[in-house]
C-alpha cells in the first residue's frame, strides 16, 4: 500500500497482528488495542459499532468507562497508522455507523496468501510445477503463527480464524501434491502426515498421504493408512470414507496409476494384493466370550422361527462394532443372511447410503439381487409387508450399529417389525453409545418388553490384556502387562493404539499419546466450561486421585462450588469415579480420579510455566494444612514432590509452616546483600 507521502504499509493477522511500514514493525500498544486492530481488520473496511465493539472486546466483566477506552484507542492508533494526516483520517474513518478501517487489499497478508495459493494451483493445472512450488511456499512463508493470534477464543474471531485455518491446510495439501508430481515423496509424506495428524478427520490429507505413499513405492503402507482412517471415521462418526476415497483405496489395489494421479519412484513394486491388506484393527477378539456365547444362543433360536432382539450398549470405541462383525461373521457362517446398517444406512446390499427412507436403507441392505428399492413398485404399495417378505425367505441377521445416531423414521421402522415380526427366522442385533438418549428410549421401551436381550461391553481386564498380547505374538512381562491395562483403562480402542506404538513408547517414562486417542481428548477438554478445565489443571499436577478440598482451597472455592465442575468433567469421559471394592456406586463410597492418558493430554496442553505455577500453588495450600502425624510420611513425600517440581517459582518454606517431616526448602540461591 503506498499513502500520499510514499510509505508502503502492510498489515498482517497470520501470527500476531503487525503493521509495518517501510519494513519497519509499528509499535501498536496494549492488547486491547491490538485486539480492536484485529476487529476493524476483520470487517475488511465495513464499519462496526461502538456497542458491537464493546460486546466484542469485553463478552464479560466490561469495566467502567469502557466506551471512552474505544474510544481513546481509535484515537491513538490513529496517531500510530496515519501520524501525518492533515484533517480527518482516511484511513481509520469514523460515522453514524461506528469504525472504519480503510485498508486497500493488497497491503493485507491474508489477500496475499490467496493470491499466492491462486496462482500455485493455475500453475499447477499448466504442468508448471517449479513456478507453483516456488508460489505455494511464498504463501506459506506469510504465516507466523496462529491467525488472528490476539483474539484467542474470542468469538467474533472463530469464524474467520477456522476459514483462514482451512486455507492454510488447502495451501499445505497443494504444496505436498506438487511435491509428489515432483518426485519429492518423502518430503511430501511429511507434510501429508503432520496434517492427519492436526485433523485427523480431515479426508482430503488422508487421500494425499496415500498417493504420496503410493508414489514413494509404499502402496501397502497406503491401504494401511486407508483402513486406519476408515476405522477412525467409523468409531468418530459412525460414516464410511466417501466413494472418491473407496475408489483411491481400489485405484492403489490395482496399481492403476490413471487414477492415482502420480508417477511412481523407487524400485518396481510388487504384484497387487490377491486380498486386501488387514488393518491394524481389528485386532484379536478377546474378553467377549460370554456375549458371544450368548449371541450365538440367540441365533440358534432366531433359526428355530423365534424372533430374537439384542441391544448391546457401551461408550465410544468400547468394541461393539468388533462384536458385532463377530456375530454377523457366525451367523454368515451358520447360512444367515447378513444384512448390516450403521446410523439407519445401509452397509450391505445394492445402494447404501444413496438412499434416505429407512425402509429402503432397509431393504438394500437386505438384497442380494441388484434391485433398486427405491424403485420397486410392489415395495412402494406396501414397503412393510415388503420388509417382512424379504426377512422371513430364510434365517436373517440384521446389524443395526449406531442406533442412536439413527433418525427417528428407523427407529418406528424398528418398532413395527417388533410388533408385526412372530414366527421369523430372524434375529436383530443393535448398539448404542448411550442408552439413555431420548431417540432411543421409546424402541428401548418396547423391546424391553418383549424380553429383548441387554449387553453392557465392560472394559477389558487385565488377564485379556494378556491374552491379546499373547494372540499377536508379543510375551511381555505381568508388570508390562498390568502397566497396559492401567494406560488403557481396558479400552478396547485406546488399547489398539497404544499396541501399534513400539513397545517402548507404550508405557512408562517415555510413553506416547497415540495421535487418535489423544485428539479425541483433546476435543472433550476443549468442549469443558474453562472453569473445569482450569480445575483440571490443577488435578493432573496434583496426581490421580482426586484431593477436592485441596482443589477447593487451591483455586479459592468450596467444595460444593467444585462438584458441578466435576460432574462435567466425568460426563466428558476425562474423570471417572471409582467406587470402593464391594458397594454399589449408589452408596457414594468411593473416589474420584483422573486416568493417565486424560491426565496426560491436560498437562500437554499447559507451558512448563503453567504447570510450575500451578505445583507452586499447591505446595503452598498443602503446607497450611495442619499436621497429621499419622499421615506425616505421606503428606512430606507430596509436597516434596510439588517443591521439587515446581522449580524456581516453589515457595520458600520456613520453619514455621513446615508440616512435620518435611525440610525447610529454599528453591533458589539469592545473591547476597
Amino acid at each position: 500500500m503506498n499513502s500520499r507521502h510514499g510509505q508502503e504499509m502492510r498489515f498482517g493477522v497470520l501470527g500476531p497482528v503487525e503493521v509495518l511500514r517501510d519494513g519497519a514493525a509499528l509499535e501498536l500498544g496494549p492488547r486491547q488495542r491490538r485486539l480492536l486492530l484485529v476487529r476493524l481488520l476483520i470487517e475488511d473496511g465495513r464499519p462496526v459499532s461502538q456497542d458491537t465493539l464493546l460486546n466484542d472486546l469485553w463478552p464479560t466483566d466490561r469495566p467502567t468507562g469502557a466506551a471512552s477506552s474505544v474510544r481513546a484507542h481509535v484515537s491513538r492508533l490513529r496517531a500510530v497508522l496515519d501520524p501525518v494526516r492533515q484533517g480527518r483520517s482516511a484511513m481509520l474513518v469514523s460515522g453514524p455507523s461506528g469504525y472504519a478501517l480503510k485498508v486497500p487489499r493488497e497491503a493485507r497478508d491474508t489477500a496475499l496468501f490467496e493470491e499466492a495459493v491462486g496462482r500455485a494451483r493455475d500453475a499447477l493445472r499448466a504442468r508448471q510445477l517449479p513456478a507453483a512450488r516456488q508460489e505455494s511456499e511464498a504463501a506459506l512463508a506469510l504465516w507466523r503463527g496462529e491467525a488472528l493470534a490476539e483474539a484467542g477464543e474470542h468469538a467474533f474471531a472463530i469464524r474467520e480464524r477456522a476459514r483462514l485455518d482451512s486455507a492454510f491446510d488447502d495451501a499445505k495439501e497443494l504444496r505436498a501434491t506438487i511435491l509428489v508430481q515432483q518426485g519429492e515423496t518423502e518430503l511430501a509424506i511429511d507434510v501429508a502426515e503432520g496434517l492427519v495428524l492436526k485433523a485427523p478427520l480431515r479426508e482430503t490429507s488422508w487421500a494425499l498421504l496415500m498417493r504420496a505413499l503410493y508414489a514413494a513405492g509404499r502402496p501397502v503402507e497406503a491401504l494401511k493408512q486407508y483402513e486406519r482412517f476408515r476405522d477412525m471415521l467409523a468409531t468418530e462418526l459412525g460414516l464410511d470414507p466417501s466413494p472418491q476415497l473407496r475408489d483411491l483405496h481400489t485405484a492403489v489395489l490395482r496399481h492403476d496409476v490413471a487414477v492415482l494421479g502420480t508417477a511412481v519412484t523407487g524400485a518396481a513394486l510388487p504384484p497387487a494384493p490377491a486380498v486386501p491388506v488387514r488393518s491394524p484393527r481389528p485386532d484379536p477378539f478377546v474378553g467377549r466370550a460370554t456375549e458371544t456365547a450368548r449371541l450365538d444362543a440367540l441365533l440358534a433360536a432366531g433359526a428355530a422361527g423365534r424372533p430374537q432382539w439384542a441391544v448391546v450398549d457401551g461408550e465410544q470405541g468400547a468394541g461393539k462394532t468388533r462384536l458385532l462383525d463377530e456375530v454377523a461373521a457366525r451367523a454368515a457362517a451358520a447360512g444367515f443372511t447378513v444384512a448390516r446398517t450403521r446410523a439407519g444406512q445401509a452397509l450391505s446390499g445394492n445402494r447404501g447410503i444413496a438412499q434416505t427412507c429407512p425402509t429402503v436403507q432397509l431393504l438394500d441392505a437386505l438384497r442380494m439381487d441388484g434391485k433398486d428399492s427405491a424403485e420397486d413398485e410392489v415395495a412402494q404399495k406396501d414397503p412393510l409387508a415388503t420388509v417382512v417378505h424379504e426377512l422371513t425367505q430364510g434365517p436373517t441377521l440384521v446389524v443395526v450399529d449406531d442406533l442412536d445416531r439413527a433418525p427417528q423414521g428407523f427407529h418406528r421402522l424398528l418398532r413395527r417389525l417388533s410388533q408385526v415380526l412372530r414366527e421369523a427366522p430372524v434375529m436383530f442385533v443393535c448398539a448404542l453409545r448411550n442408552p439413555d438418549a431420548p431417540v432411543s428410549s421409546i424402541l428401548l421401551a418396547d423391546l424391553a418388553l418383549l424380553g429383548a436381550t441387554w449387553l453392557s461391553l465392560a472394559p477389558l481386564t487385565v488377564d485379556d490384556v494378556a491374552e491379546l498380547l499373547a494372540q499377536q505374538g508379543e510375551f511381555t512381562s505381568p508388570a508390562e502387562v498390568v502397566a497396559l491395562h492401567r494406560r488403557s483403562e481396558g479400552h478396547p480402542f485406546t488399547l489398539a493404539d497404544l499396541l501399534a506404538l513400539p513397545p517402548g513408547r507404550r508405557t512408562g517414562p517415555d510413553a506416547r499419546l497415540p495421535a487418535a486417542v489423544r485428539n479425541i481428548l483433546h476435543a472433550r477438554l476443549l468442549a469443558l466450561p474453562d472453569a473445569a478445565r482450569t480445575l483440571l489443571a490443577y488435578a493432573a499436577a496434583d496426581g490421580e486421585w482426586l484431593d477436592v478440598g485441596l482443589l477447593a482451597d487451591v483455586q479459592g472455592l468450596a467444595p460444593d462450588e467444585l462438584l458441578p465442575l466435576i460432574d462435567a468433567a466425568v460426563t466428558a469421559r476425562l474423570l471417572v469415579w471409582d467406587a470402593e471394592p464391594g458397594t454399589a456406586d449408589s452408596t457414594g463410597t468411593g473416589r474420584y480420579r483422573l486416568p493417565e492418558l486424560p491426565r496426560d493430554v491436560v498437562l500437554s496442553t499447559q507451558t512448563a510455566s503453567a504447570r510450575q505455577l500451578r505445583h507452586a500453588a499447591l505446595a503452598r495450600e498443602l503446607a497450611r494444612r495442619p499436621g497429621d502425624e499419622a499421615a506425616a510420611s505421606v503428606a512430606a513425600e507430596r509436597l516434596t514432590r510439588h517443591l521439587r517440581a515446581a522449580g524456581p517459582l516453589a515457595p520458600d518454606m520456613s520453619p514455621d509452616v513446615t508440616p512435620p517431616g518435611v525440610t525447610p526448602h529454599s528453591p533458589h540461591p539469592r545473591s547476597p546483600r
